[in-house]
């Protein structure tokens, strides 16, 4: 078996089959003659590409003799298709021609990594997030690529989701959506579920590894998913696409664009809605989301207008499943049970669905409006601006207006808790009531991005870039039912808390190719963040914390050439990041006030790509101070508590790849090894009274340490099968080492690594009037693994025993999504 699995690896990372003989090789220049560095040339119908070097040219070998039509673009300029019959090795130029208006693409590119750049990045088009796109939220269409993984609190991939990169979870992966900042200001964590379908409206997505690019806004310790929205159609559209599946999951999309209009205007609009009763019990989520956006398109201008939304109604499932009820261990439950009745106050219902439930599919909360309500608006005008040959802008305003709630029952609440005094009934003195509490967030978000380029000659480029964003967020607490009534009165808020931050930065890129083989970039960012947190958190307690941060974040590389198929690369990054609200909120008794997190990052690898065969590998580097690390507990609201630690560290290396094999066959695999370590970790363990009350913290010491969360093994691997035209079946198979839930290492706290296969199908055809149909079937975790891809865990001391408490997520087992897309 382990000689098989060698020679399987090696089938998918080698191309050892390449054998064909001849070549096409080329220039690509404008009409005035000069060369186009970073011209776009690909082969029609096949899966890789290149771009020209410094002096314009390609070259593609290995190529079996027959037809071949390639395909040469660059933004601002007309693409242009060409065909040629080869038994020999031929020589192929183009001559480009302006375009009538500037590309969409120009949006992005500031921000954008291309193979001239020393880093580690994997480029997603329109086709590859079409034919994955079964309605689940956005991580679970990149999990596919390297070093990521993907959970979800409903088990199925629709409500509350979660990525991690490199072991690093969303707080520290930096998205923009072009180019404009998106991950929530104070938790610095992507939600997902307020942007539901987004993949609908996206024309492509890099996702760079470790520091990258310097980009806008929260600093990048995993990665950064860049993506970029709906390009303008040449030609009016419409497309109908729905999916039904397990669990009662429905979705149903309506996309439509008028094209170009007097060859200057476009529209085009998307409207979604997803349901789904999840796989935990009562995890239901009802979505709904829209796109609209205008453009004006110049010979030198674009001006582009976005508006998108969404709004959600997601039942609560953050709480997972205890290791005792997850095993279905009766004993266990029952000291379970008898830890928690009076601290959480179970009632009879409460153990009734505790003991009586499905073990799996457990979910503690039954009261019927637990649920999460949140809607976000975004607003983008983004201009860009070709001045000439070599001067470019680009810039945009944006607004984002989020206001939600979440709700929840709560039994045998203290009324001084919330700031009230008790309760009379009947001349009875009350000091607990059973209550139903709505916890707000009101927030808006707005600046402005902008970036100029500018390159004098072809072998030196320059960018200036930067934003200005600020955040104003209201947190309050309101009471709207209670078993017995205080004196408050109806809008009585028992909390109130602001958080206030203001964004700067600036960077200025340099990228010189000195030879026609080696290419240098220097990448230097400054950038400076002011938060103040006041009011009272949610237990009540005075906030008054007022920060400044000023971090300067450069980077260098180089990448060498060898030919015009593959090239070495290495670099060196500085990223620096704040903590988040959670952490100053979270704060353990005894802990000091959370410190900024400081990473070098050293990235290097090799790249190679011809017509069938596209590889790379990459090992890093990344060394932390005061990394802010999970300690494996969450708070009443699932968010995690994580504390600085001194020295830290993430090494590993990375394999990516895809080889097609004949035109019946391709595979696609990669791998993600890694070691991820901390150099001395201290355990502070919570110690309490009979009555709850916290009279202690005991500290434990632990010598390198894995870090939590972070498995030192992520495997893919694809195969996909092309029996006919227009049918593509593939097999996907993902693996993943288990993971520490907590950072002592303890094998008693973990989650257990798993295997998890999905078959995919995929079939385009038309008829009359309808210019594509396509019928796709997922068919998720086919072989039935039994897993749990997230958990926590904690411990506490009371005077009757130590009790450590493990709560897991466990995911869906064999379960489908149907589509139908029709566009015309």
């Amino acid at each position: 078996m382990k000689r098989l699995m060698i020679a399987v690896m090696a089938m998918l990372l080698l191309p050892v089959l390449a054998t064909a003989q001849f070549s096409i090789s080329g220039t690509v220049s404008e009409k005035s003659g000069k060369a186009l560095p970073g011209a776009s040339i690909r082969l029609k119908n096949k899966a890789t590409g290149m771009t020209t070097d410094v002096q314009g040219k390609y070259q593609f070998d290995n190529l079996k003799a027959g037809n071949y039509s390639l395909t040469a673009s660059y933004i601002g300029y007309k693409t242009v298709e060409k065909t040629i019959k080869i038994n020999t090795d031929e020589t192929l130029d183009f001559t480009l021609n302006p375009s009538a208006f500037l590309a969409d693409e120009v949006i992005v590119k500031a921000t954008r990594a291309t193979e001239k750049s020393a880093t580690t990045y994997k480029n997603i088009d329109k086709a590859e997030i079409e034919k994955n796109n079964f309605g689940q939220d956005l991580p679970f269409i990149l999990n596919n690529t390297p070093g990521v993984i993907v959970t979800s609190d409903a088990g199925a991939g629709v409500g509350y989701t979660g990525i991690r990169i490199r072991g690093s979870d969303a707080s520290r992966v930096n998205v923009t959506v072009n180019g404009i900042p998106y991950n929530d200001s104070e938790s610095q964590g992507v939600f997902w579920v307020n942007m539901p379908d987004f993949a609908s409206s996206v024309d492509n997505i890099q996702i760079q590894r470790g520091v990258g690019t310097s980009t806008n806004g929260a600093g990048a310790f995993g990665g950064s998913v860049n993506i970029q929205t709906t390009s303008s159609s040449d030609v009016a559209y419409a497309e109908l696409n729905n999916t039904f599946g397990s669990f009662n999951t429905l979705k149903n999309t309506v996309k439509l664009g008028t094209g170009l209009i007097d060859n200057k205007w476009s529209f085009d609009g998307r409207l979604s809605r997803i349901k789904s009763d999840g796989f935990i019990d009562r995890a239901a989520a009802d979505l709904k989301s829209y796109f609209l956006s205008g453009a004006y398109h110049g010979k030198k201008d674009l001006l582009r207008v976005n508006v998108f939304g969404g709004s959600e109604k997601t039942y609560q499932a953050w709480n997972g499943v205890p290791e005792a009820k997850l095993k279905g261990d009766l004993a266990g439950m029952q000291e379970h049970y008898d830890n928690n009745i009076d601290y959480l106050y179970y009632t009879d219902a409460d153990r009734d669905n505790f003991f009586g439930s499905n073990n799996r599919t457990y979910n503690q909360f039954t009261y019927k409006d637990q649920n999460d309500n949140y809607n976000q608006t975004h607003y983008q005008a983004i201009y860009a601006r070709q001045f000439n040959e070599q001067f470019s802008f680009n810039g945009a305003l944006h607004y984002t207006d989020g206001k939600g709630f979440y709700e929840e029952y709560k039994n045998q609440q203290k009324f001084a808790k919330y700031g009230l005094p008790n309760a009379n009934a009947g001349g009875v003195d009350v000091a607990k009531t059973d209550l139903v509490r709505r916890r707000w967030l009101d927030n808006d978000f707005y600046g402005v991005t902008y970036a100029f380029n500018y390159t004098p000659k072809s072998d030196l480029n320059f960018t200036l870039g930067g934003a200005y964003n600020q955040y104003r967020g209201k947190h309050f607490g309101e009471i709207i039912w209670a078993q017995y009534a205080s004196t408050a009165a109806n809008n009585y808020h028992y909390y109130d808390g602001e958080g206030n931050k203001d964004d700067f930065n600036s960077y200025a890129k340099v990228n010189y190719s000195p030879t026609s083989e080696l290419s240098l970039f220097a990448d230097l960012q400054y950038r400076n963040v002011s938060y103040d947190i006041t009011g009272l958190d949610k237990n009540r307690n005075t906030l008054d914390f007022h920060n400044t941060y000023n971090f300067f974040n450069p980077k260098f590389g180089a990448t060498y050439f060898l030919n015009t198929e593959s090239n070495l690369y290495a670099s060196f990054s500085v990223a620096n990041k704040e903590p988040n609200r959670d952490d100053f909120i979270n704060l353990k008794a005894g802990l000091a006030v959370p410190k900024s997190e400081r990473l070098n990052n050293i990235e290097a690898g090799y790249r190679i790509k011809n017509t069938d065969f596209n590889a790379g590998i990459n090992v890093y580097g990344m060394f932390y101070k005061d990394q802010l690390i999970f300690t494996g507990e969450v708070n009443d609201g699932g968010d995690p508590y994580r504390q600085n630690v001194d020295k830290s560290s993430r090494m590993g290396i990375e394999l990516d790849a895809s080889y097609i094999i004949s035109s019946k066959f391709a595979v696609n695999a990669n791998a993600a090894l890694s070691r991820n370590k901390i150099k001395d970790y201290i355990d502070y363990v919570s110690e309490y009274d009979a009555n709850f009350d916290l009279i202690n913290v005991q500290a434990t010491n632990y010598a390198n340490p894995d870090i939590s969360f972070s498995p030192n093994t992520v495997l893919f691997g694809e195969l996909v099968y092309k029996p006919l035209s227009g049918l593509a079946v593939a097999w996907q198979s993902k693996y993943v080492s288990k993971q520490y839930m907590d950072n002592t290492q303890n094998d008693n706290r973990k989650l257990d690594a798993y295997w998890v296969n999905n078959a995919r199908l995929g079939y385009d055809f038309n008829l009359k009037g309808i210019k594509n149909i396509n019928i796709g079937l997922l068919v998720n975790n086919i072989l039935d693994k039994k897993y749990e891809s997230n958990g926590y865990t904690y411990s506490s001391i009371y005077p009757w025993a130590t009790v450590t408490e493990n709560f897991y997520f466990p995911q869906a087992g064999t379960n489908f999504l149907l589509s139908l897309n029709l566009k015309f």
